[in-house]
């Protein structure tokens, strides 16, 4: 059989995410880059086009996720799960996460599309322009510095390259400068 006539006797012919009958196709559930059954779920274009793009989002419209996340199909929950996550600030969806079950593997699945972090808390480190910082960049400091405790001044121009972020202050970054591991504040450094 085919994968179509297999989600459509699986799912009865209806949205496995809202119970809708019209405008269905098959969504495979990321990351799934193979055409598996266990991997994809029916779901109308309504749910598919909100699922894809938030900016379209309907928090009523998901509403349904009260009855779908308890699905025997595991695409269906590792859905389920990830938008009741984007829609967290909604109030009504966390209580439903606290009733939700995924075992180790499937939480994996569910959270490989980083749904379940909030954006708003992540920490950015950013460089004297408002450039993001990724750990392995190269740097050039724009002001002279004193390295406390290692008993030099770093100069203007001088390149910091592979550097590391600290993870629990976006104002500070490391590096080896001077055969020196020193910590240097991101307003002070310009992204090459």
């Amino acid at each position: 059989m085919s994968i179509e006539r297999d989600i459509k006797k699986r799912s009865g012919a209806s949205c496995e995410l809202c119970s809708a009958t019209e405008k269905l196709a098959i969504y495979h559930v990321p990351p799934n880059h193979e055409n598996k059954l266990e991997k994809s779920i029916q779901a109308c274009e309504t749910c598919i086009s909100q699922i894809e793009d938030a900016d379209t989002m309907d928090a009523n419209h998901w509403r349904c996720l009260n009855d779908s996340m308890w699905s025997e199909v595991k695409a269906v929950q590792i859905v389920a799960w990830r938008m009741l996550h984007r829609l967290k600030k909604e109030g009504w969806p966390q209580d439903l996460l606290d009733m939700m079950y995924l075992d180790e593997d499937d939480l994996a699945w569910a959270a490989a599309t980083g749904e379940d972090v909030d954006k708003d808390t992540l920490i950015k480190h950013v460089d004297v322009n408002g450039v993001q910082l990724q750990a392995g960049d190269s740097v050039v400091l724009i002001k002279d510095l004193n390295v406390k405790g290692a008993g030099f001044v770093a100069k203007r121009g001088s390149a910091v390259r592979n550097i590391t972020l600290t993870h629990d202050n976006a104002e500070h970054i490391e590096g080896r400068l001077n055969g020196q591991h020193i910590v240097i504040i991101t307003k002070y450094v310009k992204k090459t």
